[in-house]
């Protein structure tokens, strides 16, 4: 005799996930990040972390050759944005008007010069690069980012750190922190940090040759955990302030406590 079907589902413990979730969870859109400056050294380090991740990564930079090549690498687009070029940063925008939900951007122009050796030029630029550069990303893609997304800066432990020759890459950098802070402000509810780097082993510092070794181990012993940065301890800061959504107007230093320690 056929066994009736029970009218209840037994309870297990387990609780059950309601369908609806499911289906909210598999209709999410891939979130897309657009990483200026994304072709090399930190840049690169980030699009091939948030491509790892799942997310929809447009790699953003001046040469936009170098940026085609990472991006076919790790499966993104490339666009050119060159923070120099305001013209370039509009057709950026224009061209993600379907939407961004966050945007990294790494540019520098560094000028280490003393006060006497100044060139106006090459100052004007690296204040653009770090400061004016992305508060024009700003003001391109903010109707373009979604309301729960974010912009994250690149600051630099030299911010914090005055010395001679460090003038113009100290101020550049430590401009950032407020830029960050206004911006916040000014963007809402779209979040905007910065992440303030110490000295990290992240390709930028192969041009030294063998003068590298010498100055990461410097930058090691000028640090209270006793070690130059990686990449990673960036990306990882980086990563986590994309999904942070109770986090904006702050600038996260990943120095090792660099900036606190006597020379």
């Amino acid at each position: 005799m056929p066994i009736a079907a029970p009218s209840s589902v037994e309870d297990t413990g387990i609780k059950s996930i309601p369908w609806c979730s499911i289906l909210r969870k598999e209709s999410r859109h891939m979130e897309r990040i657009l990483v200026i400056g994304g072709a090399r050294a930190l840049g690169a380090a980030v699009a091939r972390r948030a491509a790892k991740d799942g997310y929809e990564v447009v790699v953003g930079a001046r040469d936009l050759a170098a940026a085609e090549v990472l991006a076919a690498e790790i499966g993104a687009t490339a666009v050119r944005v060159d923070l120099q070029d305001e013209s370039t940063i509009a057709a950026a925008a224009e061209g993600l008007k379907g939407g961004v939900d966050h945007i990294v951007t790494t540019g520098s122009a560094p000028h280490d010069v003393r006060a006497t050796e100044l060139d106006r030029d090459k100052l004007l630029a690296a204040f653009t690069a770090k400061a004016v550069g992305p508060m024009l990303v700003a003001k391109h893609f903010a109707p373009v980012l979604r309301p729960a997304g974010s912009m994250v800066l690149f600051s630099g432990v030299v911010g914090w750190r005055p010395g001679p020759g460090s003038l113009v890459t100290g101020a550049t950098n430590g401009a950032v922190e407020y830029v960050a802070r206004h911006l916040a402000a000014d963007l809402a509810p779209v979040r905007v940090n910065a992440v303030s780097p110490g000295v990290v082993d992240s390709g930028a510092w192969d041009r030294l040759g063998e003068k590298k070794t010498a100055l990461l181990s410097r930058s090691a012993a000028g640090t209270f955990v006793g070690r130059h940065g990686e990449a990673d301890d960036v990306v990882d800061t980086v990563m986590w302030l994309l999904r942070a959504g109770f986090v904006s107007g702050e600038t996260i230093h990943v120095e090792g406590g660099a900036r606190h320690k006597s020379a």
